[in-house]
C-alpha cells in the first residue's frame, strides 16, 4: 500500500511498523558511539553540542539544530562535542523492511534539514507516551509512523524553502496563525519587514499570487473544511475565518467550487466531495 500524493509527487509506501520508541541523552564532552551496525530506522535530533557520524567511512556532520536519518544495515561510528555536552534525541522505527521504492525516495533526500517544531511535538508526544503507566505500543508504532512520513515531507520541501524570501515565509506563517483577524497589506508588509510593493513583488515569484490572494484562499479552504466538518451555521462560519459577511463567504465559495455553500455541505455530509 502506498500514500498517494496531492501535489503529483512519488507516492511513499506505507510502512508495516513492529516497533517504535523515543528517547534522549546528553553526552559530556568527548562521548562516543559506536561502531555498531544500525538496525533500524532513526531519526536523530541534535539540539546542542555537536555530532559527527562516520558512516560506512564516510562522515556526515550535523549541526545544532537539525535532524538527520539513519538507515539499517550501516556502520556508523559517532563521536560528540569535546568541548560542550552534546544533547540530541531519536526515535527508532523497526520495520520488518524497507521497501525498495521508499529507499529511492530516501536516497534522494538532503542528509539532514532543520529540526520542525511539528517533529519536536511527535518527539516530546512519544516520550511521554513512553513514560505512561498504559500500554501505548500502537500509539507508539504510529507516531514513529507519522514521523518519518514528516520527515520525507519536510526534507522534500527543504529545498524550495531554502529559496523563498524570508519574508514570504513569515507572512504564510503569520496569514495561517491569524487568518480569521482583520489583515491588510500593510500589516502584512510590517510582519515582512519590508514595504507592500516589494512584497508583492516577491510573492508573487514565490507564490505565483499576492499575499491578500494568498490569505483569501487560505481563509476559503479553511471555511470549506468547516462547512464539510461541523454544523456552525454559514454566518457564523464566515465569522470565524476573516468574512466581514456571510453574502461575501457565500459567493467566494460558489467561485472556487461551482457550488452554494449549502451544497458543498450537503454533498460531504452524504459523502461525496
Amino acid at each position: 500500500m502506498v500514500l498517494s500524493s496531492k501535489d503529483g509527487a512519488e507516492a511513499i509506501p506505507l510502512l508495516s511498523v513492529k516497533s517504535a520508541k523515543a528517547g534522549t541523552v546528553v553526552y559530556a564532552p568527548g562521548g562516543k558511539l559506536g561502531p555498531r551496525i544500525q538496525q533500524d530506522l532513526q531519526l536523530v535530533l541534535l539540539h546542542t553540542g555537536s555530532m559527527s557520524v562516520d558512516i560506512d567511512g564516510v562522515t556526515l556532520k550535523v549541526p545544532p539544530g537539525h535532524i538527520t536519518l539513519l538507515k539499517p544495515g550501516h556502520e556508523e561510528d559517532f563521536i560528540f562535542g569535546k568541548t560542550q555536552d552534546t544533547w540530541h534525541r531519536w526515535i527508532g522505527i523497526s520495520v520488518n523492511s524497507v521497501p525498495e521504492s521508499m529507499l529511492k525516495i530516501l536516497v534522494k533526500l538532503p542528509a539532514y534539514i532543520p529540526i520542525s517544531d511539528r517533529m519536536n511535538r511527535i518527539v516530546e508526544l512519544m516520550l511521554l507516551l513512553d513514560s505512561s503507566a498504559i500500554s501505548c505500543v500502537e500509539a507508539l508504532n504510529d507516531l514513529g509512523r507519522a514521523a518519518l512520513m514528516l520527515y520525507i515531507s519536510e526534507a522534500k520541501h527543504h529545498n524550495t524553502l531554502e529559496i523563498m524570501h524570508p519574508a514570504v515565509l513569515a507572512v504564510k506563517e503569520y496569514i495561517q496563525h491569524n487568518y480569521a483577524s482583520e489583515l491588510n497589506l500593510t500589516l502584512l508588509s510590517r510582519i515582512g519587514n519590508i514595504t507592500p510593493e516589494h512584497l508583492i513583488r516577491i510573492f508573487q515569484r514565490d507564490e505565483g499570487l499576492t499575499p491578500i490572494k494568498y490569505m483569501w484562499n487560505y481563509r476559503l479552504n479553511q471555511g470549506v473544511e468547516l462547512l464539510r466538518s461541523t454544523g456552525l451555521s454559514i454566518g457564523e462560519i464566515a465569522d470565524r475565518i476573516g468574512f466581514k459577511t456571510s453574502y461575501h463567504f457565500a459567493r467566494m465559495i460558489k467561485q472556487l467550487t461551482g457550488q452554494t455553500a449549502s451544497e458543498v455541505r450537503k454533498a460531504s455530509w452524504q459523502g461525496n466531495k
